[in-house]
């Protein structure tokens, strides 16, 4: 059984996938996340779902709960991040 079947994707609901992320200073991720998993912690570069450029310091296994469209290459020094998505 799949409880996902005929439930429609919602942004306060668990993701449907995660997916890994190499960072990137030009391309952006195949879906916008809705929330970002990584799990070495470190500085992570973003580029948000409304545009903005930001970089966080975040520990071991965080979740980050926001909209992320980029992950850049420059100023992440995080590793094993994961894009959490609703496809």
């Amino acid at each position: 059984m799949n409880p996902f079947e005929n439930r429609m994707p919602s942004l306060s609901g668990p993701a449907t996938d995660i997916l890994p992320v190499t960072p990137d200073d030009l391309a952006d991720l195949p879906e916008v996340a809705i929330a970002l998993y990584v799990e070495t912690g470190g500085a992570v570069s973003v580029v948000t779902a409304r545009g903005g450029n930001r970089t966080l310091n975040v520990a071991d296994r965080s979740i980050l709960p926001v909209g992320v469209r980029r992950v850049n290459a420059t100023g992440t020094t995080a590793t094993g991040i994961h894009a959490m998505v609703i496809s």
